[in-house]
């Protein structure tokens, strides 16, 4: 949903609670005096409509995208994305971002919108600094394909060749190592992050985290599936200084960001001024990042934009080389296209080379891209290399995850149009119809599913199936294509279909001996989650259920308002209210492997992270995450 539908559906709940409360309060009413069922006033009733009419006619002003554009004429392109980033911006509390467009060595258009800094009325520019998050990981992988070119690494050897104090915990008998070529990929099976001295003060240097990780274990063996993980571009960029002998960040700046011409950007810990952090519209205190591999570059969408045309050059700067145009090629190849559990989807050494909806572009070859997260700051890189034409977007607000998405896609798209003429196929609605669940699809479906999101059940209700989690429910339908759809059941009793939902498909299918929820939207596919077994949890596991305080945050930025551990039919849970992110908490299911150890359940991208209880120094027990302590409160 865009912002003008999230603010009505908000309006519609608030109503739903006011009806409620009316309703209860009615109820009593006719108990004690036999008045009648008072439920809903007119003047109640005419104030809502009224404040949905205005609502919606607010969020018909959409600028109108140009048709028949003229080819080499980017006017028309920068005149409508004008517009629409002003009204993104205005549906998500956007404070400050800036666009740059780039057709091959040139820049076609960059503009900032808004501020930089509000409180001191400072305008975001094309020069405005950003911390662009894990676009950074896009350099790092190149500085160590530079070498490889030099013949100073080989990704394919195990990563001990280049850090012989690498240690990590294994699970698996027979893993492959992990190398720089399936850490580049996220393909290496260690864990995603290790988040103690992550972020906010007093930091160590990244290298230290090799010390860090003896203690934690792979969640998975290398080269099995796709893991997004930040800790395998922190080692990489730890084998940078090892090879180089030089610190990380003067090595990029002297062989990549100064050869590159981005004079301005900088590899760092922490943010440069003026630019401000902003979380939901309301300036923050911006925290020291320590992983500066894999998302402590500080640039520009002008700095960046001399990165694409690199790109584009294939490998030059200028006449300087920066790669040559196969080691570039070979970044930009998939690299585990043939792994049953990637599915379709696909990743280069550093890049992303698969889209899903929206973000996908069609018809104009393979589409590269990056997105940043750091916390706040919310930052998206697309280029098409075969048509050599790319896009960059930066902001400083934590509510603009999906504007640098749309921002970054309808650019590229209508300047696919102004170069080549290439116009993307009409957006086609929802053909598959739906029909009645069989009765093997009902036994299929029924169970426990591990996503992103947390974890959910899958329960039958008569002839229809209904997904629970957290108290929450949506009513599945069987399609004619054989997929499920979701509908979001509104206040719990009216199912309405919800976009982009109706555009998802979901199937459940066996692959490599597991049940692997998949979703698809157009020629798509996505691996979303797994169907599990719950292991019955010991007395002793469900003893450890409870709320949770942090013992050892130390200087670190608050990343937990709460920590709770619950035990629900049948089934052990964390429950974390994260301080960034989701307003709501994050609930996901814990398996227990041993006495002591348990494994987190999540997407299965992300399972496998190890939770252990230790006994600290006084004999009390310890919940220990990701290099944290946790001590029982309740």
């Amino acid at each position: 949903m865009d912002g003008c539908s999230h603010k009505c559906l908000r309006l519609l709940i608030t109503h739903r609670n006011c009806l409620r409360k009316r309703h209860v309060k009615g109820v009593k009413q006719s108990r004690e005096n036999q008045m009648g069922r008072y439920l809903f006033p007119q003047r109640h009733a005419v104030l809502f409509v009224s404040s949905i009419v205005v609502l919606l006619a607010s969020c018909i002003h959409v600028p109108e995208k140009p048709i028949n554009l003229t080819r080499g004429e980017y006017a028309a392109v920068m005149d409508y994305i004008r517009a629409l980033a002003k009204k993104e911006m205005a549906d998500h509390d956007v404070v400050g971002m800036s666009v740059a467009l780039v057709d091959d060595q040139r820049v076609v258009w960059s503009e900032g919108f808004g501020y930089a800094d509000k409180s001191n009325n400072i305008k975001a520019t094309s020069d405005t600094l950003y911390r662009v998050g894990s676009l950074s990981k896009l350099f790092t992988a190149t500085a160590v394909m530079q070498l490889a070119e030099q013949g100073k690494l080989d990704i394919d050897k195990p990563l001990s060749t280049y850090l012989p104090e690498f240690r990590v915990k294994t699970r698996f008998a027979d893993t492959a190592s992990v190398t720089l070529r399936n850490m580049l990929s996220h393909h290496s099976g260690l864990p995603q992050n290790y988040r103690k001295g992550m972020m906010g003060a007093n930091l160590r240097p990244f290298r230290g985290l090799i010390q860090n990780l003896k203690d934690e274990y792979m969640m998975y063996p290398p080269n099995l599936l796709f893991s997004y993980s930040y800790l395998g571009f922190v080692l990489s960029g730890s084998v940078l200084e090892a090879v180089s002998g030089i610190p990380y960040a003067t090595y990029m700046d002297r062989m990549l960001l100064q050869p590159l011409g981005m004079t301005r950007s900088t590899f760092s810990t922490i943010t440069p001024p003026p630019t401000k952090w902003y979380r939901k519209g309301e300036e923050e205190t911006a925290p020291s990042f320590r992983w500066v591999p894999a998302a402590g570059l500080n640039s520009s969408v002008l700095d960046m934009s001399r990165f694409l045309s690199m790109v584009f050059a294939g490998g030059t700067a200028g006449d300087r080389p920066i790669l040559q145009p196969e080691t570039l090629e070979e970044m930009l190849r998939p690299q585990h296209a043939e792994n049953p559990l990637d599915r379709k989807f696909h990743v280069g050494l550093g890049w992303m080379l698969s889209t899903l909806n929206a973000n996908t572009i069609e018809r104009a070859g393979p589409v590269a891209h990056h997105s940043g997260g750091p916390i706040l700051f919310r930052s998206k890189l697309m280029i098409l290399p075969e048509q050599k034409l790319g896009v960059v977007v930066l902001t400083n607000s934590d509510t603009a995850r999906k504007v640098v998405n749309t921002i970054a896609t309808e650019t590229l798209k209508l300047a696919l149009e102004v170069k080549t003429g290439i116009q993307q196929p009409p957006v086609m609605d929802v053909v598959a119809g739906e029909t009645s669940f069989t009765p093997e699809q009902m036994q299929r479906y029924v169970g426990s599913y591990t996503t992103l999101a947390g974890f959910f059940t899958i329960k039958r209700d008569g002839d229809s199936l209904i997904a629970e989690a957290m108290g929450e429910s949506a009513k599945l339908y069987s399609r004619t294509d054989g997929r499920l759809g979701v509908k979001y059941r509104l206040f719990g009793l009216i199912p309405i279909t919800i976009e982009p939902l109706a555009s998802l498909g979901f199937s459940l299918e066996s692959i490599v001996g597991r049940d692997l929820l998949i979703v698809k939207a157009g020629t798509q596919e996505r691996l979303v989650g797994e169907k599990f077994t719950p292991v019955t949890p010991s007395e002793a596991w469900i003893k450890r259920m409870g709320e949770y305080q942090l013992l050892n945050r130390d200087h670190d930025y608050p990343l937990f308002h709460t920590v709770q551990a619950g035990y629900e039919n049948g089934l052990l849970f964390a429950e974390i209210k994260l301080t960034v992110g989701m307003d709501r908490p994050f609930r996901f299911a814990i398996q227990p492997i041993s006495a002591s150890e348990a494994v987190m359940l999540t997407s299965l991208a992300g399972m496998g992270e190890t939770l252990r209880f230790v006994r600290s120094e006084n004999g009390s027990k310890m919940l220990e995450f990701s290099g944290y302590r946790f001590r029982k409160i309740q």
